[in-house]
């Protein structure tokens, strides 16, 4: 996985990986989530492929927009 900026100081993100239809989050707490195409979506997942390669706002957008709306618990 490739590390997470947290250009903000506070995120709860620390990894990530980037697939086609997909993305893999860690967080600080250890859990690992998939998010896809399938769930959340199109559109969220490519949102946050954006925020995690620019290093911030990754954490609270999955918190305020996406929730627990993951494909895959890991």
């Amino acid at each position: 996985m490739k590390p997470y900026a947290n250009r903000s100081g506070g995120s709860g993100v620390v990894a990530y990986d980037i697939e086609d239809r997909a993305i893999v989050i860690r967080f600080q707490n250890g859990h690992t989530y998939r998010y896809t195409y399938e769930k959340p979506g199109q559109f969220e997942v490519e949102k946050m492929k954006r925020l995690a390669e620019s290093g911030k706002g990754l954490s609270s957008y999955i918190s305020r927009i996406v929730g627990d709306r993951y494909d895959e618990k890991l």
